[in-house]
């Protein structure tokens, strides 16, 4: 299946929304307290250092794409490279071994460096990459342009579980999460009742949160679909 080269308007927003959401969650991730890095994120099973060491991994896989190029026409697009797969068992051996490698760091500050120094690079990485050229990953091809801006649902997603259980700390921009709303409602094949707010809408999409009567009422068919788990 061969699909169109040519972003849609808020694929080429979500570009360039990119580096900042990852700049706004490389910012939320410096303001966390050592206490805060040992408290429950909002991925099931995991703390917050390990979803911090979860970023790292994605922020590799940034670097990585960037420079796989592809040959071929794109077979993905920003939308479409999000696969919908099963809710988390907690079987993955991947999912299992975040957490040991987040305990390996011992202390929060060497993670924390880590973070900072891969994720600079990513961010760096994604300014200077030829948003036209057509890269590689999970087997997928597409323009560098629809993978970062595929990374805006991730960034923002994450940002979410972040400050799930840290009512102080600051969420994701409102520009990200109505880009990542949009994307996820292409994915769902409908929109989110106007009633939800983007968070919302994306924290009970994905299962991040359960609907409430009042939601699961306004979401009507939807609800049934619920959760998009992405992949």
């Amino acid at each position: 299946m061969c699909l169109s080269a040519v972003p849609l308007p808020h694929y080429r927003a979500g570009v360039d929304l990119f580096s900042r959401s990852w700049a706004a969650l490389r910012a939320a991730v410096d303001e966390l307290s050592d206490e805060d890095w040992e408290r429950p994120s909002g991925c099931t099973g995991w703390l917050v250092r390990d979803l911090v060491c979860h970023l790292v991994i994605d922020a590799q896989d940034v670097l990585i794409t960037l420079v796989t190029p592809a040959d071929g026409e794109p077979t993905v697009n920003a939308v479409t490279y999000w696969e919908l797969v099963d809710p988390p068992t907690g079987e993955d051996p991947l999912d299992a071994l975040v957490p040991r490698l987040a305990a390996a760091y011992g202390e929060p500050r060497w993670l924390r460096f880590h973070f900072d120094d891969v994720g600079s690079a990513a961010g760096r990485a994604a300014v200077l990459a030829d948003r036209d050229a057509r890269v590689r990953t999970r087997d997928q091809v597409l323009t560098a342009g629809d993978y970062l801006s595929a990374y805006v649902m991730e960034w923002t997603l994450h940002h979410l579980d972040l400050v799930m259980h840290l009512p102080s700390a600051a969420g994701p921009p409102a520009e990200t999460l109505a880009a990542a709303r949009a994307s996820l409602e292409e994915i769902a094949g409908a929109p989110f009742p106007a009633s939800f707010s983007d968070a919302d809408a994306l924290l009970v999409g994905t299962g991040r949160r359960a609907a409430t009567d009042a939601e699961r009422g306004a979401l009507g068919e939807l609800a049934a679909k619920i959760p998009f788990v992405l992949g």
